[in-house]
């Protein structure tokens, strides 16, 4: 394809450029970065209001996210559904794909309103102190009745993210933050006639933000350019066999994200339990680490798009090169927040301290400290696995990232920490941080080794080549040729495969 013939929402820079990553990811990690502000807004103000609060504030949100994953990483794969049909120019495709994880959110976000009343239980079990297990409930229980928004955000921004119209999903949520902000301030302190709803009050705030998310994407896809060449009021039927395809592909990233999730959250559970300082020092430092991490996942993403539109297109070596330039990125932002880290901590933590009316937050602080030096050593390959991770899942290969999360997230840091905290050793909360360092180590250079090997670029979710041509000969020049193109085509195939994929 060339790039005069590139569909609506491509970049006009030549593919595989500097230029045309920095378009596509740009938006993405700045959008990324507002989400994650959207978080931070959330735990200052918790710590504002109360120490339980932060301290109930990370295991409920991530155990909801826990809950969601499965759902949420599959929904999420649309994109790669829809950047490789935008990339084989097929926008009716595009469309269909958007609809069908539109039906998969609807389904899966009415089942999550059964979790809430079993919400008490599960806490108990967790077995922090009673107070906090209160405001845990309180968090965990709106977010499950909000899952429908959530789960429909998810879907339709990968619409835009997927076609290279990132600028909207930048926009979109920017001005979702600033009602997240607004929202978020007047129900946990309460304003007027509005009484303080506390942790409620912070999750009500979050579910309003989501709202409002799907509300702006559908009304931009009304847009008349839109209309006219995805035609979104068409291919609304629900499409089994590309639903199987959904599934087939964006159900191991869904579990990926669940098995990675609850890896992290069994550990954040663990560490709880040895005492409220430690709870609260490793919410904070991970809550910190989100604003090196989530603008990453926005680059993480153009990596995924990109390398999604290049197997369309039948050219993966661009997408080699997209995404090595998009690690060197990757790689001096995270080099750079680890400086910080370590050489001016105080320059994050400030924010949280200087208004908490905690008598121990001074001990979380200089607890935090320390575990801040190992976000330090981590963030480089935390950054190497998001970065190569997106790519080998942009092709379709989502086994492999399972694989490294199930195992490796497991053994070497959910395993170990069990252990050191039932030690009773007094340097237990060290080892465990330790414990996680090594994993995300681990699983970094485990998916730049995947990469390397490019098993990726011989794969893709959407229908081969041979089809997609035969069924626009068909569409023109009737079903002869059609078969006819699909043969010639066949054999090129056949070639590629012994003598490795090219450019061309």
């Amino acid at each position: 394809m060339t790039q005069s013939s590139l569909p609506t929402g491509s970049t006009r820079h030549s593919p595989g450029s500097f230029r045309e990553l920095l378009t596509v990811a740009v938006p993405l990690i700045l959008s990324s970065s507002s989400l994650s502000l959207m978080h931070v807004i959330d735990r200052v103000f918790l710590t504002w209001y109360s120490g339980d609060a932060l301290a109930a504030s990370a295991p409920a949100g991530m155990l909801n996210w826990l809950m969601m994953s499965v759902t949420l990483g599959t929904l999420t794969y649309v994109n790669t559904f829809v950047s490789q049909y935008e990339g084989a120019d097929r926008p009716a495709r595009v469309s269909a794909s958007i609809w069908q994880g539109v039906y998969l959110a609807l389904a899966s976000g009415v089942l999550f309103f059964g979790l809430a009343p079993l919400a008490p239980k599960i806490f108990a079990l967790i077995g922090h102190r009673p107070e906090v297990q209160r405001l845990e409930v309180e968090y965990f229980s709106v977010y499950c009745m909000g899952a429908v928004p959530i789960c429909l955000a998810t879907v339709l921004s990968c619409f835009y993210s997927g076609r290279g119209e990132n600028h909207v999903v930048l926009y979109v949520d920017l001005a979702a933050c600033l009602v997240h902000a607004v929202f978020d301030w007047v129900l946990i302190f309460g304003w007027g006639p509005i009484p303080p709803m506390g942790m409620t009050g912070a999750a009500v705030a979050t579910i309003v933000a989501y709202v409002f998310t799907v509300a702006m994407f559908v009304l931009l896809m009304l847009r008349p350019h839109i209309r006219a060449r995805y035609h979104p009021g068409r291919h609304w039927r629900l499409d089994l066999e590309l639903l199987k395809r959904l599934a087939r592909y964006g159900l191991p990233s869904g579990i990926h994200w669940f098995v990675d999730i609850a890896a992290f959250s069994m550990f954040i559970f663990v560490v709880g339990t040895i005492d409220k300082t430690s709870l609260m020092a490793t919410n904070m430092a991970f809550n910190i680490n989100s604003l090196a991490f989530i603008p990453m996942t926005g680059i993480g993403t153009a990596v995924l798009t990109l390398v999604g539109r290049r197997i369309g297109e039948n050219r993966p070596d661009l997408a080699v090169r997209s995404t090595w330039m998009a690690f060197s990125i990757a790689a001096t932002w995270m080099l750079c927040f680890g400086a910080v880290f370590v050489l001016a901590p105080e320059f994050f933590l400030k924010i949280y301290s200087s208004y908490s009316k905690d008598d121990s937050i001074g001990l979380v602080v200089d607890e935090t400290v320390v575990l801040l030096r190992f976000v330090a050593l981590y963030s480089f390959f935390d950054g190497m696995g998001i970065i190569f991770g997106s790519a080998v899942r942009g092709a379709g290969d989502t086994l492999f990232p399972l694989f490294i999360s199930a195992v490796v997230g497991w053994t070497v840091m959910v395993i170990p920490t069990w252990f050191f905290v039932h030690s009773d050793r007094p340097d237990r909360l060290i080892l465990s941080w330790w414990s996680c360092s090594i994993y995300v180590i681990i699983a970094g250079l485990g998916l730049m080794m995947r990469f390397q090997l490019g098993p990726w670029k011989r794969m893709r979710v959407i229908e081969s080549r041979s089809e997609i041509d035969a069924e626009k000969i068909a569409e023109s020049e009737g079903p002869a040729a059609a078969e006819e193109a699909e043969e010639c085509v066949k054999l090129v195939e056949a070639v590629q495969k012994k003598v490795g994929p090219k450019d061309d």
